[in-house]
């Protein structure tokens, strides 16, 4: 039985098994590979896209459960990298080696819809499920402030 839902605007339908992770429907069949596989037990945050808005960890979420639901990865932010959170993540030379980036954007994109002016302290504790092997939480935080910002209409210094 087909599934259907919403994948960064578009509508989509996918004929798979209804318990397969939404992470696998997303990289393996429908060639979306922005969402990284890091741990398969939500653990990590890599797989971190949005279902309706909320910040989800797609390796645990079967598929079933998007059914009708409005599904954005990191590919549907912005097609050239222009979400203030990815400019702000540039501007602030957050990555290294880039494999948790995907995951930490959409967990920062979805605690700016929360909190458009987070404290240090919503920052910690909306991204504290996300792990950064290379250590960037810094400029993670430093990069979640300047997209605060930009997003407010506010010129951060650089």
């Amino acid at each position: 039985m087909a599934i259907s839902f919403t994948l960064n605007g578009k509508s989509q339908s996918v004929d798979v098994s209804p318990d397969m992770p939404l992470l696998w429907v997303l990289r393996d069949t429908l060639q979306m590979t922005g969402t990284k596989f890091g741990c398969g037990m939500a653990l990590c945050g890599a797989c971190t896209v949005h279902i309706n808005g909320v910040a989800t960890r797609s390796c645990i979420t079967p598929i079933s459960s998007v059914a009708g639901k409005k599904v954005t990865t990191i590919e549907g932010l912005s097609a050239d990298g222009s979400h203030p959170v990815q400019k702000a993540w540039i501007e602030e030379d957050v990555p290294q080696c880039g494999y948790c980036q995907s995951g930490q954007i959409m967990s920062a994109v979805a605690l700016l819809t929360k909190k458009p002016n987070p404290t240090d302290a919503d920052i910690d504790d909306a991204m504290s499920g996300n792990i950064c092997r290379c250590g960037t939480y810094q400029r993670i935080r430093k990069a979640i402030h300047r997209a605060a910002s930009e997003m407010a209409g506010k010129h951060s210094a650089a």
